[in-house]
């Protein structure tokens, strides 16, 4: 049912087993969510190198708020390790979250799963 799975067994048998006790109407919704939340750690668990030079570029192109002061204040050392930064890294380097996502779901499964997320928001 859950087509991408998670790289840590233990996660796809509980997930699994949640889909099991759930009623079968709610069983393909729910197999879809897993899905991409379960390509979306596949996508940040890819190995980058986040440089100095990537990070003073993406401090450059926030807004001027509370994110931006929190983030020049925290340093690029704890930046190298959040997700809006290591985002911002990936994009840059042509390894984009959202054709990764579809490539790991299939057109159809992330098609599907983008219908029924747009309809919700």
């Amino acid at each position: 049912m859950i087509k991408v799975k998670h790289p840590i067994e233990r996660i796809n048998l509980q997930q699994e087993d949640f889909l099991k006790s759930m009623a079968e109407k709610d069983r393909d919704y729910h197999s879809l969510l897993f899905s991409f939340g379960n390509a979306a750690y596949l996508y940040y668990a890819l190995p980058i190198e986040p440089t100095l030079e990537d990070y003073d570029e993406w401090l450059e192109g926030l807004p001027e708020d509370s994110f931006k002061r929190d983030m020049k204040a925290d340093g690029f050392e704890f930046c190298k390790n959040i997700l809006p930064f290591t985002r911002y890294v990936r994009e840059k380097n042509d390894i984009g979250m959202d054709r990764f996502i579809r490539d790991k779901m299939g057109e159809e499964s992330y098609s599907k799963y983008k219908s029924i997320f747009d309809r919700e928001n």
